[in-house]
């Protein structure tokens, strides 16, 4: 079994453009959603988002949104915390294909990070 994992350097996630989130009304109470959109900053990067870096710059403080945790995804997405691991790949490897392209260096690095962790954990 693959196991999720959040890859440095990577931050595609940081990318909160509306257009790539067209659902996330459905899923942030009224006061997330606000939060949310004061935080898109140029180009649909959040603002909190250090492009040197490529690390949040209130990531100990992050909103809830922000967080990648089986118990946020079932309460936010009423996935099932068996589910988290597939569910939590799939929206990394749709957000990094979007944000960075399918060939992209970030996409190669998580995908062989996702590999090395299958490796590891079916030894």
């Amino acid at each position: 079994m693959a196991t999720w994992q959040c890859v440095k350097f990577c931050g595609a996630c940081c990318h909160l453009s509306l257009e790539e989130r067209p659902d996330i009304c459905d899923y942030l109470s009224l006061k997330e959603l606000e939060l949310y959109l004061s935080m898109i900053g140029e180009g649909g990067w959040c603002i909190n988002f250090d492009h040197n870096t490529r690390e949040c710059n209130i990531y100990s403080n992050r909103p809830r949104f922000c967080c990648v945790e089986p118990g946020i995804f079932q309460e936010m997405y009423s996935i099932k915390v068996e589910e988290f691991n597939d569910f939590a790949m799939e929206c990394c490897h749709q957000q990094i294909e979007g944000v960075y392209g399918s060939q992209s260096m970030e996409m190669l690095h998580f995908d062989n990070n996702v590999r090395i962790r299958k490796a590891i954990y079916s030894s």
